[in-house]
């Protein structure tokens, strides 16, 4: 039951001081792509704590076969005895409920999001495909419409979606970088991403890291696009872009290139921060891959610890 407890406490932990901490470091916006690895593990990392949680409890229920050897049976023995609370199967039967409870929201909530989203983006692409005509010279469909608008639909048939008020307004040097942008999104699949957090933030939605992820992970796949754009082109073809974009009225659904943050990402490209060292990148990508990991080590710790004390016991 402590290390129940403990995984409980990580979950609530992370899921309240997260947010705080992350939605304050200045680091995210010099980094956004590992921004986001780390919000998602952070999020992710309370989801199978709470369920490693319920597994903890449930542990030293099942009886232990009688065909099983005798070596193994001692180690299930010291196990039981490690992970064994004074609760019963009581405890065990509550363990069960919370890790199935959690395992089956998870899992229900991921198909019915995915089905809607990937029938919706299908249902947007061919729509558009049918509404408008492919212009291979820029990789996108173009829309007939007055309204400036850019932004790309992801799943099945990824499409890059342009209308002609677009091309009016925007140079060619904009327009490129505008399409750059869009098709960053496409290749990085940040749909996927701000999936992963929509679909955490439904599955806990009272802890605080959840409510703010896909928020924040929406604006920081904006910035990671924007960095991808502008490797071959100039920051301020892409600022002056976004002024047009985000000044010319309501844009597009999905992902599109005035939809977030667009004056922070102007001052972003117009003032540029000096990029993250190589030292802080790799202590950052060590604290993610730590916050994925922690459920796990503190859910297993009682089992190494008890099979690394000596011999095994005789059952």
């Amino acid at each position: 039951m402590t290390i129940a407890a403990v995984l409980v406490a990580y979950a609530a932990l992370v899921g309240t001081l997260g947010s705080r901490l992350l939605g304050r470091a200045s680091w995210t916006a010099r980094a956004p792509l590992l921004a986001i690895v780390t919000y998602l593990a952070a999020g992710w990392s309370a989801v199978a704590a709470l369920g490693l949680a319920g597994l903890t409890l449930a542990v030293h229920a099942p009886a232990v076969s009688e065909g099983l050897s005798h070596l193994i049976g001692a180690c299930v023995l010291r196990l039981r005895d490690t992970y064994g609370t004074p609760g019963g199967a009581t405890v065990a039967g509550l363990g069960l409920t919370l890790a199935g409870a959690v395992a089956a929201r998870t899992v229900l909530t991921a198909l019915a999001h995915l089905r809607a989203a990937g029938r919706q983006a299908l249902q947007h692409a061919e729509t558009a495909r049918l509404a408008g005509h492919a212009e291979p010279a820029l990789g996108a469909v173009l829309l007939e419409h007055s309204e400036p608008a850019a932004y790309c639909v992801a799943g099945r048939h990824p499409t890059v979606i342009l209308t002609t008020g677009a091309i009016q307004v925007l140079d060619p040097a904009q327009l490129d970088v505008v399409l750059a942008h869009e098709r960053a999104h496409l290749t990085s699949h940040h749909h996927r991403m701000i999936a992963m957090a929509r679909i955490g933030r439904q599955v806990l939605p009272f802890l605080p890291l959840m409510r703010d992820a896909e928020a924040q992970v929406a604006r920081l796949a904006e910035m990671h696009a924007d960095d991808a754009a502008i490797r071959a082109s100039d920051p301020r073809s892409l600022a002056t872009a976004l002024v047009v974009l985000a000044t010319a009225g309501n844009p597009a659904p999905a992902l599109a290139a005035a939809a977030t943050d667009a004056v922070q990402r102007i001052h972003r490209l117009l003032d540029p921060a000096e990029p993250l060292g190589r030292t802080r990148r790799q202590l950052l990508r060590t604290t993610a891959a730590a916050l994925a990991l922690t459920p796990v080590l503190l859910a297993l710790a009682p089992a190494v610890l008890a099979l690394a004390l000596g011999r095994v016991p005789a059952a």
